[in-house]
């Protein structure tokens, strides 16, 4: 299982939600209570609501399967497939991301991942850099990489369970002088492509908080897509203190949207689930 594919299908980066991107959404919600496992019935019915017809279900199946997200198991005389330990571990260091409702303060400090990796593995640090670009770090400076300070739990386990632990030192840290930090998170991180991504989310999300009368089935389409469209957004944003942050940042709104509509749909979507499949 390799981290890059694996980050792009487990946090889902891509702009645009993909069939296999819904398919591990609905995973991360539905299945982990049964060890991870679904049968190829259930998601075919389940993503036939969110609008993925039954060739497509399968081609992705089949691409999760060789990336190492999913594994092939049957129950009985039931195909179906499980989520690969690995991707079990993210979805669940994905959970505290996703439904972390706070924002860090400037109070917190800072995280600083410090590493040093010889030219003759350059793969690895093609790996390392991936992986903190991916669990939302700025780039201070050359192999100085910076996060809000509550990230280093996740961090550590990340680096340890991809063999980089080795190669990389962690540090809790305080600006203490020199420069306007405002001015600096924006060289840190890319704001105006955040923007853009969270200016989008609210016009793709926005509509499904306004329906007035809404069936179980389409809340459970409209949460499962709105989830998938949000679970990248921490990982790009990670949680960066308010005050840092333009003034009516849209991630905000776009945050306040989410846990509205997360309010909102899960108990309908968990029910039309429990009325639609049967985990066998």
């Amino acid at each position: 299982m390799t981290a890059v594919p694996e980050a792009t299908e487990l946090d889902g980066s891509g702009r645009a939600a993909q069939p296999r991107q819904l398919i591990v959404t609905v995973y991360g919600l539905y299945s982990r209570t049964e060890g991870g496992w679904l049968s190829v019935a259930s998601l075919i019915d389940l993503l036939a609501a969110v609008g993925v017809d039954e060739p497509a279900v399968r081609s992705s199946i089949s691409r999760l399967k060789r990336r190492g997200i999913l594994e092939a198991v049957r129950r009985g005389a039931t195909a179906g497939y499980e989520l690969s330990d690995d991707a079990r571990d993210i979805l669940r260091e994905g959970d505290e991301r996703i439904f972390r409702r706070g924002r860090a303060t400037p109070a917190d400090g800072w995280l600083l991942a410090v590493f040093s990796v010889p030219e003759t593995e350059r793969h690895k640090r093609h790996l390392l850099r991936t992986q903190l670009a991916r669990m939302g770090f700025g780039t201070a400076a050359s192999g100085v990489w910076i996060a809000p300070a509550h990230l280093h739990a996740a961090t550590e386990e990340a680096l340890t369970r991809l063999g980089l632990a080795g190669y990389a030192d962690l540090f809790r840290a305080d600006h203490l002088a020199f420069g306007d930090v405002r001015a600096k998170v924006r060289d840190w991180w890319d704001l105006d492509r955040l923007d853009d991504l969270y200016t989008t989310f609210l016009d793709e999300h926005g509509p499904a908080l306004r329906r007035e009368s809404v069936t179980d089935e389409q809340a459970f389409a409209d949460y499962v897509r709105v989830l998938t469209g949000w679970r990248r957004m921490p990982y790009l944003d990670p949680g960066l203190p308010a005050e840092f942050l333009p003034r009516d940042w849209s991630g905000i709104r776009a945050a306040d949207l989410f846990f509205q509509l997360h309010a909102q749909l899960e108990d309908p979507a968990r029910a039309f689930v429990a009325k639609s499949i049967s985990f066998g």
